[in-house]
């Protein structure tokens, strides 16, 4: 099960992440700020609740999703953190199904968190409700 907790936190925590911020547009989103900056706020809100040692992480565009295969020892615990800035929603779900709690995302800046655990290889997809746009950060902590 997710924890959502609003966070609007200026702190700037850099972590090394596992793939590449989203390039910045100056087009504005639905939201009216531009992809330069929601990604600033995402990652500002993932850096205020930060603990644990970061595994894998990164930013990408809620069209693009998250599509990763981290590698995790088996039967050790892991801390997945999400946030979402934009507009919408996106669908968080696990392969296999029992490493993680499938759910709903929203694109309202909430930080959710889950305790994953897993099996052996697992696969994390994190796609885009039709219509949502923004940006999301994302990290998985040892614990």
């Amino acid at each position: 099960m997710f924890t959502l907790a609003s966070c609007t936190s200026s702190g700037n925590d850099n972590h090394a992440s596992a793939s590449s911020p989203p390039t910045p547009s100056s087009s504005p989103t639905a939201t009216g700020l531009s992809e330069q900056q929601l990604t600033k706020q995402a990652q500002d809100a993932l850096a205020a609740v930060h603990t644990g040692h970061l595994v894998e992480g990164g930013t990408e565009r809620v069209t693009d999703g998250i599509h990763t295969e981290p590698m995790l020892d088996a039967g050790k615990a892991y801390r997945l953190t999400l946030v979402c800035v934009g507009s919408g929603s996106a669908h968080v779900t696990f392969t296999p199904a029992s490493a993680g709690k499938q759910s709903t995302l929203p694109c309202d800046q909430s930080v959710a968190q889950q305790r994953i655990t897993a099996p052996r290889q697992i696969r994390l997809d994190v796609d885009a409700t039709k219509g949502a746009t923004g940006v999301i950060a994302w990290q998985i902590d040892s614990i």
